[in-house]
Protein backbone atom coordinates (compact mmCIF):
# COMPACT_ATOMS: atom_id res chain seq x y z
CA UNK A 1 0.00 0.00 0.00
CA UNK A 2 2.90 2.33 0.76
CA UNK A 3 4.34 1.61 -2.68
CA UNK A 4 0.97 2.28 -4.31
CA UNK A 5 0.76 5.58 -2.44
CA UNK A 6 4.21 6.61 -3.65
CA UNK A 7 3.34 5.76 -7.24
CA UNK A 8 0.09 7.69 -6.99
CA UNK A 9 1.95 10.72 -5.68
CA UNK A 10 4.38 10.49 -8.60
CA UNK A 11 1.41 10.31 -10.97
CA UNK A 12 -0.03 13.49 -9.52
CA UNK A 13 3.26 15.34 -9.99
CA UNK A 14 3.37 14.17 -13.60
CA UNK A 15 -0.10 15.52 -14.36
CA UNK A 16 0.88 18.86 -12.83
CA UNK A 17 3.59 19.06 -15.45
CA UNK A 18 0.85 18.99 -18.11
CA UNK A 19 -2.22 21.13 -17.47
CA UNK A 20 -0.67 23.20 -14.67
CA UNK A 21 2.83 23.60 -16.10
CA UNK A 22 2.40 27.27 -16.99
CA UNK A 23 1.20 28.16 -13.50
CA UNK A 24 3.98 26.10 -11.94
CA UNK A 25 6.63 27.89 -13.99
CA UNK A 26 5.14 31.28 -13.12
CA UNK A 27 5.11 30.39 -9.42
CA UNK A 28 8.77 29.32 -9.54
CA UNK A 29 9.79 32.13 -11.89
CA UNK A 30 12.06 29.73 -13.79
CA UNK A 31 11.69 27.76 -17.03
CA UNK A 32 14.13 25.08 -18.25
CA UNK A 33 14.86 25.58 -21.94
CA UNK A 34 16.97 23.29 -24.11
CA UNK A 35 18.92 25.10 -26.82
CA UNK A 36 20.91 23.56 -29.68
CA UNK A 37 24.48 24.81 -29.50
CA UNK A 38 24.30 26.62 -32.85
CA UNK A 39 25.60 30.13 -33.27
CA UNK A 40 23.87 32.57 -33.92
CA UNK A 41 20.66 30.89 -32.68
CA UNK A 42 22.08 29.90 -29.29
CA UNK A 43 25.64 29.89 -27.94
CA UNK A 44 27.73 30.66 -24.88
CA UNK A 45 29.71 33.91 -24.97
CA UNK A 46 33.14 34.54 -23.44
CA UNK A 47 31.54 35.30 -20.09
CA UNK A 48 29.64 32.01 -20.00
CA UNK A 49 26.31 33.69 -20.76
CA UNK A 50 23.82 32.25 -23.23
CA UNK A 51 23.30 34.49 -26.25
CA UNK A 52 21.67 34.20 -29.68
CA UNK A 53 18.54 35.01 -31.63
CA UNK A 54 16.47 32.14 -30.21
CA UNK A 55 17.70 32.88 -26.69
CA UNK A 56 16.69 36.54 -27.00
CA UNK A 57 13.19 35.64 -28.21
CA UNK A 58 12.67 33.01 -25.49
CA UNK A 59 13.81 35.37 -22.74
CA UNK A 60 11.51 38.14 -23.94
CA UNK A 61 8.47 35.87 -24.29
CA UNK A 62 8.92 34.24 -20.89
CA UNK A 63 9.60 37.57 -19.21
CA UNK A 64 6.30 38.82 -20.60
CA UNK A 65 4.64 35.68 -19.21
CA UNK A 66 5.93 36.56 -15.75
CA UNK A 67 8.78 34.03 -15.81
CA UNK A 68 11.91 36.05 -15.21
CA UNK A 69 14.59 33.36 -15.41
CA UNK A 70 15.36 31.19 -18.41
CA UNK A 71 17.44 28.27 -17.15
CA UNK A 72 19.09 27.54 -20.49
CA UNK A 73 20.94 24.34 -21.30
CA UNK A 74 23.00 23.87 -24.47
CA UNK A 75 22.56 20.40 -25.95
CA UNK A 76 23.43 18.41 -29.06
CA UNK A 77 20.69 19.05 -31.61
CA UNK A 78 19.72 15.39 -31.79
CA UNK A 79 19.13 15.26 -28.03
CA UNK A 80 16.63 18.13 -27.83
CA UNK A 81 13.42 16.26 -28.65
CA UNK A 82 14.34 13.19 -26.52
CA UNK A 83 15.28 15.54 -23.67
CA UNK A 84 11.93 17.33 -23.92
CA UNK A 85 10.04 14.04 -23.86
CA UNK A 86 12.04 12.83 -20.86
CA UNK A 87 11.20 15.98 -18.88
CA UNK A 88 14.75 17.33 -18.94
CA UNK A 89 13.44 20.57 -20.49
CA UNK A 90 10.12 22.42 -20.33
CA UNK A 91 10.65 23.85 -23.83
CA UNK A 92 13.23 23.42 -26.59
CA UNK A 93 14.27 25.96 -29.21
CA UNK A 94 17.17 27.43 -31.23
CA UNK A 95 15.89 27.68 -34.74
CA UNK A 96 14.56 24.11 -34.82
CA UNK A 97 12.80 23.72 -38.16
CA UNK A 98 9.12 22.82 -38.13
CA UNK A 99 8.63 19.66 -40.21
CA UNK A 100 5.56 17.45 -40.69
CA UNK A 101 7.52 14.54 -39.21
CA UNK A 102 8.63 16.45 -36.11
CA UNK A 103 5.05 17.67 -35.65
CA UNK A 104 4.16 14.07 -34.73
CA UNK A 105 6.57 14.13 -31.76
CA UNK A 106 6.28 17.67 -30.41
CA UNK A 107 3.85 20.60 -30.49
CA UNK A 108 5.53 23.58 -32.13
CA UNK A 109 4.83 27.17 -31.24
CA UNK A 110 4.24 29.60 -34.10
CA UNK A 111 7.22 30.32 -36.42
CA UNK A 112 9.83 32.73 -35.04
CA UNK A 113 12.49 32.86 -37.78
CA UNK A 114 13.08 31.62 -41.30
CA UNK A 115 16.33 30.61 -42.98
CA UNK A 116 17.87 28.84 -45.97
CA UNK A 117 20.76 26.42 -46.46
CA UNK A 118 24.52 26.94 -46.72
CA UNK A 119 27.57 24.99 -47.89
CA UNK A 120 31.18 25.04 -46.69
CA UNK A 121 34.03 23.50 -48.68
CA UNK A 122 37.82 23.45 -48.74
CA UNK A 123 39.34 26.82 -49.68
CA UNK A 124 39.22 27.32 -53.42
CA UNK A 125 36.27 24.93 -53.75
CA UNK A 126 38.37 22.32 -55.60
CA UNK A 127 35.34 20.13 -56.39
CA UNK A 128 33.35 23.14 -57.70
CA UNK A 129 30.35 22.41 -55.48
CA UNK A 130 27.59 25.01 -55.68
CA UNK A 131 24.45 22.99 -55.06
CA UNK A 132 23.22 19.70 -53.64
CA UNK A 133 22.74 18.53 -57.23
CA UNK A 134 26.49 19.02 -57.80
CA UNK A 135 27.10 16.66 -54.89
CA UNK A 136 24.59 14.13 -56.23
CA UNK A 137 26.30 14.20 -59.64
CA UNK A 138 29.59 12.93 -58.18
CA UNK A 139 29.21 9.75 -56.07
CA UNK A 140 32.76 10.18 -54.73
CA UNK A 141 31.81 13.36 -52.86
CA UNK A 142 31.32 12.99 -49.10
CA UNK A 143 29.40 15.53 -47.00
CA UNK A 144 29.55 15.86 -43.20
CA UNK A 145 26.17 16.65 -41.61
CA UNK A 146 25.26 17.29 -37.97
CA UNK A 147 23.21 14.47 -36.47
CA UNK A 148 19.50 15.26 -36.30
CA UNK A 149 19.65 18.14 -38.80
CA UNK A 150 17.24 18.41 -41.74
CA UNK A 151 20.01 18.71 -44.34
CA UNK A 152 20.38 14.94 -44.68
CA UNK A 153 16.79 14.70 -45.91
CA UNK A 154 17.20 17.78 -48.15
CA UNK A 155 20.27 16.32 -49.87
CA UNK A 156 18.69 12.91 -50.38
CA UNK A 157 15.66 14.56 -51.99
CA UNK A 158 18.08 16.31 -54.37
CA UNK A 159 19.53 12.94 -55.37
CA UNK A 160 22.49 12.61 -52.97
CA UNK A 161 23.00 8.95 -52.01
CA UNK A 162 22.91 8.15 -48.31
CA UNK A 163 26.36 6.56 -48.61
CA UNK A 164 27.75 10.03 -49.42
CA UNK A 165 26.53 11.49 -46.13
CA UNK A 166 28.71 11.32 -43.01
CA UNK A 167 26.88 12.01 -39.74
CA UNK A 168 28.82 13.94 -37.07
CA UNK A 169 27.81 15.19 -33.60
CA UNK A 170 28.25 18.94 -34.09
CA UNK A 171 29.51 21.75 -36.32
CA UNK A 172 33.17 21.66 -35.12
CA UNK A 173 33.25 17.97 -36.02
CA UNK A 174 31.88 18.75 -39.50
CA UNK A 175 34.58 21.39 -40.04
CA UNK A 176 37.25 18.94 -38.86
CA UNK A 177 35.99 16.33 -41.33
CA UNK A 178 36.42 18.74 -44.27
CA UNK A 179 39.79 20.06 -43.06
CA UNK A 180 41.15 16.52 -42.70
CA UNK A 181 39.88 15.47 -46.13
CA UNK A 182 37.47 12.86 -44.75
CA UNK A 183 34.65 14.94 -46.27
CA UNK A 184 34.60 17.34 -49.21
CA UNK A 185 31.93 19.64 -47.78
CA UNK A 186 29.60 20.29 -44.89
CA UNK A 187 26.15 21.82 -44.98
CA UNK A 188 23.71 23.33 -42.53
CA UNK A 189 21.42 26.27 -42.07
CA UNK A 190 22.97 29.28 -43.76
CA UNK A 191 23.41 31.57 -40.75
CA UNK A 192 24.56 28.80 -38.45
CA UNK A 193 27.48 27.56 -40.51
CA UNK A 194 28.43 30.99 -41.83
CA UNK A 195 28.72 32.43 -38.33
CA UNK A 196 30.45 29.32 -37.02
CA UNK A 197 33.06 29.58 -39.76
CA UNK A 198 33.66 33.26 -39.03
CA UNK A 199 34.16 32.49 -35.35
CA UNK A 200 36.44 29.54 -36.05
CA UNK A 201 38.63 31.59 -38.41
CA UNK A 202 39.47 28.53 -40.49
CA UNK A 203 41.80 29.44 -43.37
CA UNK A 204 41.38 26.02 -44.95
CA UNK A 205 37.61 26.38 -45.36
CA UNK A 206 35.32 28.77 -47.23
CA UNK A 207 31.60 29.55 -47.36
CA UNK A 208 30.10 29.06 -50.83
CA UNK A 209 28.60 32.49 -51.49
CA UNK A 210 26.85 31.49 -54.73
CA UNK A 211 25.25 28.33 -53.34
CA UNK A 212 22.00 27.52 -55.18
CA UNK A 213 19.15 26.90 -52.73
CA UNK A 214 17.40 23.56 -53.31
CA UNK A 215 13.96 23.87 -54.86
CA UNK A 216 12.32 21.40 -52.51
CA UNK A 217 9.85 21.16 -49.67
CA UNK A 218 11.29 22.43 -46.39
CA UNK A 219 13.26 25.32 -47.87
CA UNK A 220 13.09 27.90 -46.52
CA UNK A 221 12.78 26.43 -43.05
CA UNK A 222 10.69 28.01 -40.31
CA UNK A 223 12.17 27.78 -36.83
CA UNK A 224 10.07 27.66 -33.67
CA UNK A 225 10.02 26.67 -30.02
CA UNK A 226 8.70 23.18 -29.33
CA UNK A 227 6.62 21.86 -26.45
CA UNK A 228 5.38 18.49 -25.27
CA UNK A 229 2.16 17.47 -27.03
CA UNK A 230 0.04 17.86 -23.88
CA UNK A 231 1.42 21.25 -22.79
CA UNK A 232 -1.32 23.21 -24.59
CA UNK A 233 -1.70 25.97 -22.03
CA UNK A 234 2.01 26.84 -21.99
CA UNK A 235 2.24 26.74 -25.79
CA UNK A 236 -0.84 28.92 -26.29
CA UNK A 237 0.40 31.48 -23.76
CA UNK A 238 3.81 31.50 -25.47
CA UNK A 239 2.15 32.01 -28.86
CA UNK A 240 0.07 34.90 -27.56
CA UNK A 241 3.14 36.79 -26.36
CA UNK A 242 5.08 35.88 -29.52
CA UNK A 243 2.28 37.35 -31.64
CA UNK A 244 2.61 40.66 -29.80
CA UNK A 245 6.37 40.73 -30.52
CA UNK A 246 5.73 40.05 -34.21
CA UNK A 247 3.06 42.71 -34.55
CA UNK A 248 5.19 45.35 -32.81
CA UNK A 249 8.29 44.61 -34.91
CA UNK A 250 10.18 43.59 -31.76
CA UNK A 251 11.26 40.24 -33.26
CA UNK A 252 13.58 41.96 -35.74
CA UNK A 253 14.99 44.14 -32.95
CA UNK A 254 15.75 41.05 -30.85
CA UNK A 255 17.50 39.01 -33.55
CA UNK A 256 19.39 41.67 -35.54
CA UNK A 257 22.30 41.94 -33.03
CA UNK A 258 23.14 38.33 -33.89
CA UNK A 259 23.46 38.83 -37.65
CA UNK A 260 19.87 38.15 -38.70
CA UNK A 261 17.94 40.65 -40.82
CA UNK A 262 14.28 41.58 -41.07
CA UNK A 263 14.33 41.03 -44.85
CA UNK A 264 15.84 37.54 -44.75
CA UNK A 265 14.82 36.05 -41.42
CA UNK A 266 11.49 37.51 -40.22
CA UNK A 267 8.57 35.21 -41.03
CA UNK A 268 5.64 36.30 -43.20
CA UNK A 269 2.59 36.53 -40.88
CA UNK A 270 0.67 34.33 -43.32
CA UNK A 271 2.91 31.35 -42.47
CA UNK A 272 1.52 29.36 -39.54
CA UNK A 273 2.73 26.24 -37.79
CA UNK A 274 -0.43 24.42 -38.84
CA UNK A 275 0.26 25.20 -42.50
CA UNK A 276 3.83 23.90 -42.21
CA UNK A 277 2.87 20.75 -40.28
CA UNK A 278 0.18 19.96 -42.86
CA UNK A 279 2.69 20.31 -45.70
CA UNK A 280 0.98 23.34 -47.24
CA UNK A 281 3.95 25.60 -46.54
CA UNK A 282 6.65 22.95 -46.29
Amino acid sequence: MVLVGILAACGNDSSADGEDLLQSLQDKGVVKVGFANEKPYAFEDDNGELQGGAVAIAKEVFKNLGIEEVDGHLSDFGQLIPGLGAGKFDVITAGMAITPDRCKSVAFGEPEMQYGEGLIVATGNPENLRSYKDIAANPDIKVAVMSGATEKDFMMREGVDESQIMMVPDIPASFAAVESGRAHATTGTEMTIKMALESANKDKLEFVTDFKQPDIEGVPSFGAAAFRIDDDELREAYNAELKKLKESGKIAELIEPFGFTEEMNVVDPAITTESVCSGENY
